[in-house]
């Protein structure tokens, strides 16, 4: 399927490892040029190096983006190599507290760079996407944002922002030929979800090795009806139709890749 995007330029922010890798190796497969965003210089070179090899093209943009000056930094970076038509809100922040853990100071923190942090890009790079008529803000959300846990409750929170800001946003681009949508993933195996559950599958009498913990994390965790993690690609590729002139007619929606955990018919 030709998504036409060998001539559009995306942005995908937290892109130097996890979902946002996935989804900048998957659109510069697809053709776009993709700028790897992150804190790390040497992790997002290393991924910018590897598109490259593989025959996409790719540069780096480094800088914080929990701050107003941080943000217009990454920004200007972006745009010295010409127009972001593509922007994909994926950096986030996350700590597996409790109730009692979860500070209001970390609500706050979490809040700036799950929630605050997208909406400083939407508005440095968007108005631009506007005057050109053709533009895609693509928002990582996620299950959790409908379902919340008992748990990382400052997390959850944030998630539902997301998906909030990300619908209103749609209704803001009416008739301008910029679109706004959700991906929300389930539970994706990446490094930091294995980390986690290997880390306290053990004291919840999952077992002790990968092998043995991985189908009780997912029966107790993420009964879905696939019964097993996500891949990253699964979300890069709901991504990638987002980005795509196919996805023209599809305005404020939310795509779950989830195997089925969220059970609702909306």
């Amino acid at each position: 399927m030709e998504l036409n995007l060998s001539s559009r330029r995306a942005l995908v922010t937290g892109s130097s490892s996890g979902l946002g890798e996935a989804t900048a190796r998957m659109l510069a497969a697809e053709g776009a040029a993709v700028v790897i965003h992150g804190r790390d210089q040497s992790r997002a070179e290393a991924v910018a190096a590897s598109i490259r090899e593989a025959g996409g093209r790719a540069e780096v943009v480094l800088g914080d983006l929990a701050t107003d000056e941080g943000a217009a930094d990454v920004m200007r970076q972006a745009l010295v190599g010409g127009d972001v038509d593509i922007l994909v809100n994926n950096a986030g922040f996350y700590r597996h507290l409790s109730w009692a853990e979860a500070t209001p100071q970390e609500w706050a923190d979490t809040y700036n760079v799950n929630v605050v942090s997208g909406v400083r890009m939407i508005q440095q790079l968007v108005p631009a996407m506007r005057e050109r008529g053709w533009g895609r803000v693509i928002t990582i959300g996620g299950g959790l944002a409908s379902q919340p846990m008992n748990t990382h409750p400052q997390y959850n929170a944030t998630l539902a922002a997301r998906h909030n800001l990300a619908v209103s946003l749609a209704r803001e681009l009416k008739g301008t030929g910029v679109t706004s949508n959700v991906v929300s993933p389930g539970a994706i195996l990446v490094d930091a979800t294995q980390e986690l559950v290997t880390h306290i599958g053990p004291a919840r009498g999952w077992g002790d090795t990968w092998e043995e913990i991985l189908p009780n994390a997912v029966e107790a965790l993420i009964p879905n009806d696939h019964g097993r993690f996500g891949r990253p690609e699964e979300i890069a590729g709901a991504v990638a139709y987002l980005c795509s002139d196919l996805a023209e007619y599809v305005s404020g929606a939310t795509i779950r890749v989830d195997g089925g955990l969220i059970r609702s018919a909306f």
